[in-house]
């Protein structure tokens, strides 16, 4: 194979691969149910526990507590716990959390126009 012939193989087998940090958010947004709950967490601010639940039919509520641990460690999610009785905890996304907003609607707008 030539050099140009070899660089151009070499130049169309980088771009087939699948970049890990793309491969890693779409596995973090892509998990079960995630994907649900940073759409209400996009759309209703800072809500409580049992609000996410309510807006996430057939969400468990163990399901749910365990996504909101991964999303609090993975700084997309922060956790408010007031001083109050009773204590009253609620969620809302981070910056970097609001940042998938952009992304999130384009996924909202392909989904209505190609699924039933």
């Amino acid at each position: 194979m030539g050099a140009t012939a070899q660089h151009q193989h070499d130049q169309s087998h980088t771009c087939s691969q699948c970049c890990p940090r793309y491969h890693e958010a779409v596995e973090l947004v892509g998990k079960r149910w995630t994907g649900a709950i940073l759409y209400v967490l996009l759309h209703g601010g800072r809500l409580r526990f049992t609000e996410i639940a309510n807006a996430v039919p057939d969400l468990s509520d163990r399901l749910l507590s365990e996504r909101m641990k991964e999303l609090e460690q993975r700084k997309i999610v922060e956790r408010h716990v007031s001083d109050g009785t009773p204590t009253k905890v609620c969620y809302e996304l981070t910056e970097k959390g609001r940042q998938l907003a952009p992304a999130m609607a384009e996924l909202k707008s392909w989904a209505d126009r190609w699924l039933d």
